[in-house]
C-alpha cells in the first residue's frame, strides 16, 4: 500500500491552527524570521514551548543553531507579514515593525503575545526538526482577532 502524502497533508489541514513568527539574530544587526503554525506549549514547570521546522528550509541552520529566539503570536492584521516570512528566501525583517527584547531577537511590535526563549533542545522528527524553547520572558497584549490557518488558507476567529 502506498501512502498518499498529499492527502495526508490535506487531512492535517482540517485542524485549524494559530500562526506565529519566530525570529532569531544572525548578528547584532541582522535578524531573520519564519512563519510557523506548529507552535504549542509543552510544559508549565519548567516553562517550555515547541515549534517545528522543515529541514529543507533555507533558514534551518540559523534556527537550529540559534541559542535564543522570540515567538510572536499573530493577529489578522499580520497576514501580509506571515505570508512574506512563510516563503523561501524571504527571511529578512527589513520593513517590519519590530520591538527590541531583553534576550536579543526582536518581536513583532504589535504581536498579540511574545515569548522570549532560550534554545532548550532540537529533536530529529522525519523531514522536520522539533525545536523546544525555555521561556524566560513573555508578554500578552490586547488583541484583535487571532490569525488562523485552516485548509491552506488564512482566516480568523470572531471574538464573542
Amino acid at each position: 500500500m502506498t501512502f498518499d502524502t498529499r492527502a495526508f497533508r490535506n487531512a492535517l489541514g482540517s485542524f485549524p491552527t494559530g500562526v506565529a513568527v519566530i525570529t532569531t539574530s544572525a548578528s547584532a544587526e541582522h535578524h531573520l524570521g519564519i512563519t510557523v503554525n506548529s507552535f504549542t506549549s509543552v510544559s508549565l514547570e519548567p516553562p517550555l514551548v515547541l515549534w517545528c521546522m522543515d529541514k529543507k528550509s533555507d533558514r534551518y541552520q540559523a534556527f537550529t543553531k540559534a541559542t535564543s529566539y522570540t515567538v510572536s503570536i499573530l493577529g489578522t492584521e499580520h497576514q501580509e507579514v506571515s505570508s512574506r516570512l512563510a516563503k523561501q528566501g524571504s527571511h529578512s525583517l527589513d520593513g517590519i515593525a519590530l520591538a527590541p527584547t531583553a534576550l536579543g531577537p526582536p518581536s513583532l511590535q504589535d504581536a498579540h503575545a511574545v515569548f522570549e526563549c532560550e534554545a532548550e533542545a532540537v529533536h530529529d522528527a522525519g523531514d522536520h526538526a522539533i525545536l523546544i524553547g525555555r521561556v524566560v520572558r513573555f508578554s500578552r497584549h490586547e488583541e484583535n482577532a487571532p490569525l488562523v490557518y485552516y485548509r491552506g488558507r488564512y482566516g480568523s476567529l470572531s471574538q464573542g
